[in-house]
């Protein structure tokens, strides 16, 4: 057997004294992401690891393939905002998708007009637009601009009529867009106090909790606190939205990402021309369940809830009424139903409801009243975007399958026709994808709990042949759902041969408030058992070996991959740890990590630091066998921030006992994830899928020069 040998990393003697147990940190000094010391750590790290991606046979065959994967021309789904509509697109040549804007949805489908490029803000495509919203009368157009991939934006504003920006205020936040109040000149926004220029590389703990109200043309020095809640939460968060007709501002108060929140009112009043708003009515102010604005009619409030109803319900209630008693009566609109409900939206008369039926998007159509005016038929195991507004005659919805991405659709309010959009996706080089049959699996958990998992094999109607080299994916955290959607690793992997497994965890939204609480804070191990459990399932029924297997997983994913890997070393071939949360006692420490304390406890408490130590991937690592690892990470990413990453390269390198690598790529002047330019990921994903090939034995044919 031929050990690797690996950059050296300086092992130093830090150690603390946490709740009664000496916990050593020897790569402390790793959390510095500017540091001399860890930028040449890097340096050598991405040396070590591109020499060895290099060599693997597999590679120019997935990079050849994933560029034309990656390039497919596509298109998002159309919305209408301040009379106009827009669109994003993207031919397949540009590193980041444009955006489109037409006076009709006839004129946006024969191409409409370019209204913003990202790709002209930096020479290397790694600055993005976030997002953007139009005000009611559509003068002003803000949009958030944010560099290398980190959550700090900067708010853009202009003429969308015109195309030509205005010189406002420079405004730079996180986590947070323009909700424009009805006067047209002014706008809440999500505020995060900093000192200077932030940027993605700053990894030191950031206090959310403002929402600031901003006078377009007034420095920011002006702006006005509407809310303030940094001593209230650890880690607070407050959004706004107004209602469809302009009556009242909604706003959420949220302990970091709590499934549950506080939901004040605001009446809107207009003074000299400028919207004010009243004192708040404070309609849910004890967070106990999760509380979301639907519409508004008159003095009745619609609101979605899992209060009472663990799969979620509709209920409706009088706001004159509750200011009159002080009395929460919530009258039932739509009731609970099997199926765990995923969004509520107001279209034209309407109400929408998404379920999830064993994790599969369902749409039905209802009356203001609850009446049930059946459901929608649009076709995917995804979606990819909704846009609906209150009195408006028409709504679109996209939806993606594990292969083709958006597809969007118009919907006539009040049952419509479903006109698919197929000419908004601009001209381009077609890929065209494998064709693939898809399966409903069931493993059973070390506690007994079915896991449901998607079973992928490619081939149309084929029957799963095996053992077969299989990718398995997993989440299984903050009440997010997974489901068979769109991600162009799947056409890769499968265009080569390969199986895929996407597991239902708990932690994940599939399936109702208690699916969600069975996988997180003491029942986190839960989602580790879960997943473990559908890769021996996949063992056990013959679909691949543990030769064979893969395991990969992004952020919370990235978690359960490390502490799999770590409880389990033998039970995949291959892991695939992307910008995962590896450090389960420090974690809230960095930029916003605070907030996830929802799902991993806070460290500060003794009992929550004995289940997090149990599990923390950097802290259960032991010298073995470990299988071929290929960590990612972006340095600029201020989410889940990099030492993470870097500290458990560090530690299984040093603990590996077995020949198959370890190896970590850093990408530089990206982040999480969130706008990264298409040749970084089609270059990320050749990489991940021929090093996940190369060890599983997955033989891929010959590279086409």
């Amino acid at each position: 057997m031929i050990m690797v040998d690996y950059p050296d990393t300086r092992r130093c003697d830090v150690a603390e004294d946490l709740h009664g147990r000496t916990i050593a940190d020897p790569y402390r000094w790793l959390e510095d992401p500017d540091s001399t010391e860890t930028r040449d750590w890097v340096d050598r790290q991405n040396a070590f690891t591109s020499e060895r991606l290099t060599a693997l046979p597999e590679r120019a065959w997935f990079t050849s393939l994933m560029n034309r994967i990656i390039r497919r021309p596509r298109a998002g789904v159309p919305s209408k905002r301040g009379g106009r509509y827009y669109v994003s697109r993207n031919d397949g040549s540009q590193d980041q998708d444009q955006i489109f804007v037409a006076d009709t949805l006839q004129e946006l489908r024969a191409g409409g007009r370019l209204i913003l490029d990202p790709n002209t803000l930096s020479a290397d495509g790694t600055t993005s637009i976030r997002g953007f919203q139009a005000s009611k009368d559509g003068r002003y157009l803000s949009y958030q601009v944010s560099e290398g991939g980190s959550d700090w934006v900067d708010f853009k504003l202009l003429d969308p009529a015109t195309g030509e920006t205005d010189d406002d205020a420079a405004i730079q936040t996180k986590f947070g867009s323009a909700t424009w109040l009805p006067d047209n000149a002014s706008y809440l926004y999500p505020a995060v106090p900093h000192e200077g220029r932030a940027d993605g590389s700053q990894a030191g703990q950031v206090k959310t909790g403002v929402l600031a109200l901003h006078r377009v043309g007034r420095p920011e020095s002006e702006d006005e606190v509407i809310v303030d809640v940094r001593d209230d939460y650890t880690q607070g968060f407050v959004f706004g939205e107004v209602s469809a007709d302009h009556r009242y501002l909604v706003s959420y108060l949220v302990e970091g990402t709590e499934n549950s929140n506080r939901l004040w009112v605001y009446r809107i009043d207009t003074d000299q021309g400028r919207s004010t708003l009243s004192e708040p009515i404070k309609l849910i102010d004890t967070a106990y369940a999760q509380f979301e604005f639907v519409r508004s009619v008159g003095s009745k409030i619609t609101l979605f809830t899992d209060h009472q109803a663990d799969r979620g319900r509709v209920v409706q209630v009088d706001l004159d009424a509750f200011e009159r008693t002080g009395e929460l009566v919530l009258e039932e609109l739509i009731a609970e139903s099997s199926d765990a409900v995923l969004a509520v939206t107001a279209a034209g008369d309407e109400l929408i409801m998404i379920r999830l039926a064993d994790a599969a998007p369902t749409i039905t159509r209802y009356g203001l009243d609850g009446a049930d005016r059946g459901a929608v038929d649009v076709e995917g195991g995804s979606i990819t975007g909704l846009w609906a507004e209150a009195g408006e005659d028409e709504w679109f919805i996209g939806m993606s399958t594990v292969t083709s991405p958006t597809r969007a659709y118009r919907i006539g309010s009040g049952g419509g026709a479903v006109e698919p959009l197929d000419d908004l996706v601009p001209a381009g080089a077609a890929f065209d994808p494998p064709a693939y049959t898809q399966v409903r699996r069931r493993a059973r958990s070390a506690d007994g709990t079915e896991v449901p998992y998607f079973l992928i094999t490619p081939g149309a109607d084929a029957e799963p042949t095996g053992p077969r080299p299989t990718l398995l994916y997993g989440y299984g955290g903050f009440n997010i759902p997974v489901e068979a959607d769109y991600r162009p690793m799947w056409s890769g992997w499968l265009a080569a041969g390969g199986v895929i497994a996407i597991a239902n965890l708990r932690g994940g939204g599939e399936y109702g408030t208690a699916w969600y609480d069975g996988g997180r804070l003491a029942n986190k191990q839960n989602v580790f058992d879960d997943f473990i459990a559908v890769g021996d399932h996949l063992v056990s029924s013959g679909v691949t070996s543990h030769d064979q297997l893969a395991i990969h997983g992004r952020s919370n994913g990235g978690l359960l991959v490390g502490a799999t890997m770590t409880q389990r070393p033998d039970l995949a071939a291959v892991a695939l740890p992307g910008v995962g949360v590896l450090d389960l006692l420090r974690f809230h420490k960095f930029t916003a990590g605070a907030a996830w304390t929802s799902d991993y406890g806070n460290p500060d408490d003794p009992d929550d630091f004995t289940i997090a130590l149990a599990y923390s991937p950097l802290h259960n690592v032991a010298p073995a066998d470990y299988p071929a690892t290929l960590i990612m990470t972006g340095d600029h990413d201020d989410r889940v921030v990099p030492l993470h990453s870097h500290k458990f390269a560090a530690t299984v390198q040093a603990a590996q006992q077995g020949s198959a690598p370890i190896l970590t790529r850093i990408e530089t002047q990206t982040g999480h994830g969130m706008g990264k330019p298409l040749a970084l990921v089609a270059a990320e994903n050749a990489d991940l899928l021929a090093f996940a090939a190369h060890y599983t034995g997955l033989q891929v044919p010959p590279a086409e020069h």
